[in-house]
C-alpha cells in the first residue's frame, strides 16, 4: 500500500448533518463575517501527546473537508504519521495504526454532557456510518468540544464529570464514519444540530517545529505540545 498522506479520503460527518447547509446565519449575516475571526475564549491545548498530523483543518473547502458543514465547519482530522505513513505493516489491522489507542486528553476546563463508549471499532477500509465512540464538553462559556472515533471502551470519564486540560480522557480508535484510526476533533456553539462551528484556537504548541503562542492547526501540519 501508498503512503497513508497520498491514499485515504475520509468520509466524517459526525452526528449526519448535511453538508449541504447554508452559510448564510439566522439575521442574515454571512456566517463567515461573525465567526472567520472568532477568537476562543477556553484555554485550549491540543488534546493528545507527542507528534501528530492535520490531515483536514483550516478555513477553506481546500484545506478541509467539514468547512461546508455549519456544524463541524472548523473541525481538524488527526492522525500519527511514521515515515510518510500512518501504520506499519499491512494496515489491516488497527493495531498497525500507529495512533491507535493512543492517550486522548480533555482540551480544556469543562463539563462532560455526552459520551459514546460501547461502539465498535471499524475494521480499517470498512466504514460504519454511526456516530462512534465520543466524548462532549461543554466549556460553560458558549462553547463545546467534540472528540470523536474513540477506542471502544476507552473512556475513562462519565456524563457530569467535571475535566481540566490535559487530563486523560479516553484513546484514539476507529469507531463510527471512520475509514482508520484517527481522531476528530471540533469546537461548536451547542452540542445540538443548530449549532455552529468555531475555528479552535490552541496555545503553546509547534506546527512543523516552530513555536506557536496561539494558532489553527491547518491540513499538512505536524503539530506537538512540546
Amino acid at each position: 500500500m501508498k503512503p497513508i498522506i497520498y491514499t485515504f479520503s475520509f468520509l466524517i460527518v459526525l452526528l449526519m448533518n448535511s453538508c449541504a447547509d447554508s452559510l448564510i446565519g439566522d439575521e442574515g449575516q454571512i456566517e463567515e463575517d461573525i465567526f472567520l475571526n472568532y477568537q476562543t475564549k477556553t484555554e485550549l491545548e491540543l488534546p493528545f501527546e507527542n507528534e501528530w498530523y492535520v490531515v483536514w483543518g483550516g478555513k477553506s473547502i481546500q484545506q478541509n473537508q467539514h468547512f461546508n458543514n455549519r456544524f463541524e465547519r472548523y473541525a481538524l482530522d488527526i492522525l500519527q504519521i511514521v515515515n510518510g505513513a500512518s501504520f506499519t505493516g499491512d494496515g489491516t489491522q488497527n493495531k498497525d495504526y500507529y495512533c491507535f489507542g493512543k492517550r486522548l486528553n480533555a482540551p480544556g476546563d469543562g463539563k462532560v454532557i455526552a459520551i459514546e463508549n460501547n461502539i465498535e471499532d471499524n475494521t480499517p477500509g470498512v466504514l460504519n456510518k454511526a456516530g462512534g465512540n465520543y466524548i462532549i464538553i461543554d466549556h460553560l462559556n458558549g462553547e463545546v468540544s467534540v472528540m470523536a472515533h474513540l477506542k471502544k471502551g476507552s473512556i475513562i470519564v462519565a456524563v457530569g464529570d467535571t475535566v481540566v486540560k490535559g487530563q486523560e480522557v479516553g484513546k484514539a480508535g476507529n469507531s463510527g464514519n471512520s475509514t482508520e484510526p484517527h481522531l476528530h476533533y471540533h469546537l461548536t456553539t451547542s452540542d445540538s444540530p443548530d449549532g455552529i462551528g468555531l475555528p479552535p484556537q490552541f496555545i503553546n504548541y509547534y506546527e512543523d517545529d516552530v513555536f506557536v503562542e496561539q494558532g489553527e492547526p491547518v491540513r499538512g501540519q505536524k503539530v506537538r505540545k512540546n
